[in-house]
């Protein structure tokens, strides 16, 4: 982009750009406080926030309970089922005891051990009652633990019916903030995005053009990072919308721009070569022949091959002459020939 420029007005054009870009930094960090600060423009909306909160508060609190108390039935069944574990436990060694004891009581066949057999038999049938009733107890509190949890069961689906009754008003009041938040962000960087297009369109020859270019900068950050991702969706019908316009706007402009540029071509290409020479700047000429371009037409320069362009074949301006002095074949846009170092005031001939 600097190629054609002297090496203090690259750096200067170098700085120049940072300058801009700086600018651009602050104001964007700017800017970013200034949206995070708008009061109450992104409040946390939640979907309690729309249903009845008598109802609400008194399904939460049978929740509450009802979880509470499962919990405790649960830890005393937890114990209950020990006891059963330990019961059963227990009959199983004492009918193992007693089965041994049984044993050796037929193989001695002493009659004096039969009150000691009913006293174990009396034993082991406490311990099979003691069996029956921790499973009793068990199951007891299993019929608890089950409606316990059909109580909570119930509260919890209560309490989300109560929530999807609400949902209706909450996704309202989430597209109302939406809007809210796309309306201030739109106030706020519309006028910016306006400033920044007529700087474009009118200051942009200004001496103070690095700083509104940080300025432009700026405008189109904060348009399409701080609005356009905010836009709300209406189905895309909004975000579509925008496009259209803005394809329309653009198009318009383009089409405009191009029927002006081949007027003004056409209106050039009319004028002798003197007055197109008068139009032109040797910086500029020069760096449009560099690159192999008429700056007269703005067309390419052609040649058969054998024999130099001396002539732009579409328009006819001379784009090589010879120095007037040493006769050496240079641009005729220089200023001054490369070799000998005459001036314009010596008189070019046409090369040949």
């Amino acid at each position: 982009m600097f190629k054609f420029l002297r090496v203090p007005e690259r750096l200067f054009a170098f700085v120049m750009w940072g300058v801009s870009f700086v600018f651009a930094g602050f104001l964007v960090g700017l800017g970013d406080k200034v949206v995070a600060d708008l009061p109450h423009i992104q409040a946390a909306v939640g979907i309690e926030q729309f249903a009845d909160p008598t109802v609400l508060q008194h399904w939460r609190d049978v929740l509450a309970s009802e979880r509470s108390k499962q919990v405790q039935i649960d830890e005393r069944l937890a114990r209950a089922r020990l006891d059963a574990t330990a019961a059963g436990n227990a009959y199983r060694s004492g009918y193992t005891a007693f089965q041994n004891w049984i044993a050796a009581r037929t193989a001695t066949t002493d009659p004096r051990q039969d009150p000691e057999v009913i006293r174990r038999t009396h034993d082991l049938d406490a311990s099979q009652a003691a069996v029956r009733e921790t499973q009793a107890t068990v199951e007891g509190i299993e019929r608890e633990s089950l409606l316990a949890h059909q109580a909570v069961a119930e509260a919890e689906r209560a309490q989300a019916q109560l929530l999807a009754d609400a949902q209706k008003a909450y996704d309202g009041a989430l597209h109302r903030q939406e809007l809210r938040v796309f309306a201030s962000r739109l106030a706020l960087t519309l006028p910016l995005l306006l400033i920044g297009g007529w700087m474009v369109a009118k200051k942009r020859r200004s001496d103070y053009w690095p700083l509104m270019r940080g300025f432009v900068l700026f405008a189109v950050f904060a348009f399409f990072v701080e609005l356009v991702p905010y836009l709300p969706s209406y189905g895309g019908y909004v975000r579509y919308g925008v496009g259209i316009v803005l394809t329309l706007v653009a198009g318009h402009y383009v089409i405009r721009s191009m029927r002006a540029y081949l007027a003004r071509r056409q209106q050039v290409e009319q004028q002798s070569e003197s007055e197109r020479r008068q139009s032109l700047t040797p910086e500029a000429a020069i760096k449009q022949m560099a690159a192999g371009v008429c700056p007269g037409c703005e067309r390419a320069i052609l040649s058969t091959g054998d024999v130099a362009a001396d002539f732009c074949v579409h328009c006819g301006l001379t784009l090589f002459n010879r120095c007037g002095r040493c006769q050496t074949r240079k641009n005729a846009f220089f200023r001054y020939c490369p070799k000998c170092g005459s001036g314009d005031g010596e008189a070019a001939v046409p090369a040949g």
